[in-house]
C-alpha cells in the first residue's frame, strides 16, 4: 500500500551481508498488531475491568439492548422464531403450490403405511405411528427452516424407543390377556413412548428374530415373503429409475391394499390366526402429560436418541440447503425439532425426526417448501378422521415387512466402505467400531462407543502434528515447509516454525518438546534428538524465532501457559520471539495468561512475512553491529 510509511528496500547485491534477499525487492513496512489496527482499524480488545465495576458494566449494557428493542426488532425476532412469517409473503404461488401439494400427499400416502409399521418397532399400538406422524409434521412446517425436509416416524429412532419401552414395560408371561390387560399394557407403552419423546425424544439383534422363527405362524410367514417379494423390486426400482419416474411407484400404498382386501375375503385373521391391526381409534387421543415419573429411568434414553435426531435431521436439512442454494438456521433447527418432540409427547407420539427416505421422496416429487408439510398432514388426518376403519384387516405381518424393505439402505451401506477405506482410514475405523459395537451390545452403548472412539481419533490426531519449519522461496514473501527442499532460503539465526493444530493440554507436551529441539532449549547445545528422529547437528543458535499461530484455532489455559513458559525460556536464552497471526480467540487466552508480561506489543505480528522482514532487519542490524566490535578488538590488539 502507498500510503504506509516506512517502505523500504532489501539489502542489494553490493550490501555487505551474509544473508540473502530477492534483490532489489520493494517491501511495505512490517506491520505488528499494533499498528494494523492504528492504520486500518479493526476491533480493539476491551480492557479488564476491575471485579467492582463489571456487574455494572453489564446492567449497562442491558439497558442500552433494552432501549435498542423496537418493533422492526421485534418482527425480526418474531420472523426468526416463525420462519413461515417470512418465506410465506415470497411463495411463489404459481409456480410451486402444485408440487408441494402433490409431494406433500405422496408423502402423507407413505406416512400411513410408513408410521403403523415403525409404531410395532416401538412397541406401541399402529394408531400411535399415525399421531406421530401428524403433529410432528405440523409443527416441523411451522418452525422448521429446511424447505425439502420431511419428518415424521424414523426407524432408528423407533427401534431405540422400542428397546427402551420393552426394558421398562416388559410383556407379561401369561400369553392370554384380556381387553382390559392389553389397554392397560398399551396404555403403559404408550406413556414410556411420550417419555422418552419429553426427554429428548432397539434392540437389533438378530438372535431374537431366529429364535422366533419356530414359533411363527405359516400363514404370516408367507404373507411376509410375498409382501417382501413385491417390496423389494418396487424399491430398487425406484431407486435405480429415479430420474425416469414422475413420482416414485407407492409400492406400500399398494401392498396395503391387497393385503387388506386380501385379509377380508379370505378370513385369514380367523381361519389361520394372522394378527391384524384391527380397530383403529378415530380422532385425536386427548391431550395428557406423559408420566414425568418415568424421566429419570429414561434419561439415558432419551439423551442418544435427542443426539441421533438432531444429528440425522440437521445433516439432511443442510445436504438439501446446500443443493438448492440456501442456508438453513441450526440454532432454529434445533428449536424446532425439540418442540416438535416436545408438544407431539402430549398427544402420545414417539420420539421422531427427520428422514431420509421421505426427504428425497418429497423432493423427487417436486416439493419446495415446508408447505409441502401440510399437505401431508392433511393425508394423515383423513386417516384418522374418516379412512382408519378400511386397514381394519391389514396383517401387522406387512408393517413389519415395510420395516424390513424401509432400512434395507442401512445394509447397503457396507457397499461404501471400500471408499470410505480409500478416502479416511480413520472414518473408516470409526465406522467399523460403531457397528460392531451396536450389534453385539445395543444402539444406544453402540453409538456412545462409537462417539467416544471417535473424540479418541482427533486427540491423537492433534497429538501426533509436528512443528514445520519454514523457508523463503527465492525473489518472494512466501514462506513453505521445507521438509528437505534445497530451494527455499533459510537465514542463520532464524527460525520460522508453524504449528497447525489447537494448543491444548493434550498437546501442550508435544509443543514443548519440538520448540525445544529446533531451539536448542534443551540440555544438549549442539547435538540433540528430535522428537521423532535421530541425532542430528544443529548448525547455529537461533536468534529469533517466529511462530506461526495461523493454525491454533484455539488454546485452552494450560496451552496458553506452555506458550508464557516459552517466551520466558526465550528471553532467558537472548531468543527474540515473534508471534505471527494470533486469531482474536487465541490472542485473548494469551494475553489473560500474562503473555504481554513477557514479550511487547512489537513482538505480535498480523502474518510471517511481516514478523519474518522484521527479523531479517534485526538479524541485518545484529551483524553489523558485532562485525563492526569485532573489527574494534582487532584493531586493539
Amino acid at each position: 500500500m502507498s500510503g504506509i510509511q516506512g517502505t523500504r528496500t532489501y539489502p542489494g547485491a553490493g550490501d555487505t551481508s551474509d544473508l540473502k534477499y530477492p534483490l532489489g525487492t520493494r517491501l511495505r513496512e512490517a506491520l505488528t498488531e499494533a499498528r494494523f489496527h492504528q492504520l486500518f482499524g479493526g476491533e480493539e480488545q476491551e480492557p479488564e475491568l476491575p471485579a467492582e465495576r463489571r456487574f455494572p458494566r453489564l446492567f449497562g449494557l442491558w439497558r442500552l439492548r433494552a432501549r435498542a428493542c423496537s418493533g422492526t426488532g421485534a418482527w425480526r425476532l418474531l420472523q426468526a422464531l416463525l420462519p413461515p412469517l417470512h418465506w410465506l409473503p415470497h411463495y411463489r404461488w404459481r409456480a410451486w403450490l402444485l408440487g408441494d401439494a402433490v409431494a406433500g400427499v405422496t408423502v402423507g400416502i407413505v406416512h400411513v403405511p410408513q408410521g403403523m409399521a415403525f409404531a410395532l418397532l416401538a412397541s406401541v399400538p399402529p394408531v400411535f405411528g399415525l399421531y406421530t406422524s401428524f403433529f410432528p409434521v405440523l409443527i416441523y412446517s411451522l418452525l422448521g427452516t429446511g424447505r425439502h425436509l420431511s419428518t415424521g416416524t424414523f426407524a432408528i429412532l423407533s427401534l431405540m424407543t422400542g428397546s427402551a419401552v420393552e426394558r421398562l414395560v416388559p410383556e407379561p408371561l401369561v400369553g392370554n390377556l384380556s381387553g382390559t390387560e392389553k389397554e392397560q399394557l398399551d396404555a403403559q407403552r404408550v406413556g414410556v413412548a411420550a417419555a422418552v419423546a419429553f426427554g429428548s425424544g432397539a434392540l437389533m439383534t438378530l438372535a431374537a428374530v431366529l429364535t422366533a422363527l419356530p414359533r411363527s405362524s405359516p400363514a404370516e410367514l408367507t404373507i411376509s415373503a410375498l409382501s417382501l417379494a413385491l417390496l423389494v423390486p418396487v424399491k430398487e426400482l425406484n431407486v435405480r429409475f429415479r430420474d425416469r419416474l414422475p413420482t416414485p411407484i407407492p409400492g406400500e400404498v399398494v401392498m396395503v391394499l391387497l393385503a387388506s382386501v386380501l385379509c377380508f375375503t379370505s378370513s385369514l385373521d380367523t381361519r389361520y390366526h394372522v394378527q391384524i391391526v384391527g380397530l383403529l381409534p378415530g380422532g385425536f387421543p386427548q391431550p395428557l402429560l406423559p408420566n414425568l415419573a418415568e424421566l429419570p429411568r429414561i434419561l439415558a434414553d432419551s439423551l442418544p436418541i435427542a443426539l441421533v435426531t438432531f444429528a440425522v435431521s440437521a445433516s439432511l436439512a443442510s445436504i438439501y440447503a446446500d443443493k438448492y442454494s440456501y442456508t438453513i438456521d441450526s440454532n432454529q433447527e434445533l428449536l424446532a425439532h425439540g418442540a416438535s418432540n416436545l408438544i407431539s409427547s402430549l398427544f402420545s407420539c414417539f420420539p421422531n425426526s427427520a428422514t431420509l427416505a421421505t426427504t428425497s421422496l418429497l423432493v423427487d416429487a417436486g416439493g419446495k417448501t415446508q408447505l409441502a408439510g401440510l399437505f401431508s398432514c392433511i393425508v394423515v388426518l383423513s386417516v384418522l378422521l374418516w379412512l382408519g376403519p378400511f386397514f381394519y384387516y391389514l396383517p401387522k405381518a406387512v408393517l413389519a415387512c415395510i420395516n424390513i424393505s424401509s432400512m434395507r439402505q442401512m445394509f447397503f451401506q457396507m457397499q461404501e466402505l471400500p471408499q470410505l477405506w480409500h478416502i479416511s482410514r480413520v472414518d473408516f475405523a470409526v465406522w467399523m467400531v460403531t457397528w460392531v459395537a451396536v450389534v453385539t451390545l445395543n444402539v444406544d452403548l453402540g453409538l456412545a462407543v462409537g462417539v467416544v472412539f471417535s473424540m479418541m481419533t482427533v486427540v491423537c490426531r492433534t497429538q501426533r502434528v509436528q512443528c514445520l519449519a519454514l523457508g523463503q522461496a527465492e525473489g518472494t514473501e512466501l514462506y513453505r515447509p521445507l521438509r528437505g527442499s534445497h530451494k527455499l532460503l533459510q537465514v542463520p539465526g532464524l527460525c520460522i516454525l508453524s504449528y497447525p493444530t489447537p494448543l491444548y493440554f493434550g498437546t501442550r507436551g508435544q509443543f514443548r518438546r519440538n520448540l525445544e529441539w529446533h531451539l536448542g532449549l534443551g540440555e544438549g547445545e549442539k547435538e540433540t534428538s528430535k522428537p521423532d528422529g535421530p541425532t542430528v547437528a544443529v548448525a547455529e543458535p537461533v536468534r529469533v524465532v517466529v511462530l506461526d499461530f495461523s493454525g491454533v484455532t484455539f488454546a485452552d489455559a494450560a496451552g496458553a501457559r506452555e506458550v508464557v513458559q516459552l517466551a520466558s525460556r526465550c528471553r532467558d536464552a537472548r531468543i527474540h520471539l515473534l508471534l505471527a497471526q494470533c486469531n482474536a480467540s487465541v490472542l485473548g487466552t494469551l494475553t489473560r495468561a500474562g503473555l504481554l508480561d513477557r514479550v511487547t506489543p512489537d513482538q505480535l505480528f498480523v502474518s510471517v512475512q511481516d514478523a519474518a522482514a522484521y527479523a531479517l532487519g534485526s538479524l541485518v542490524r545484529g551483524s553489523s553491529t558485532r562485525s563492526e566490535s569485532q573489527e574494534a578488538l582487532g584493531c586493539g590488539k
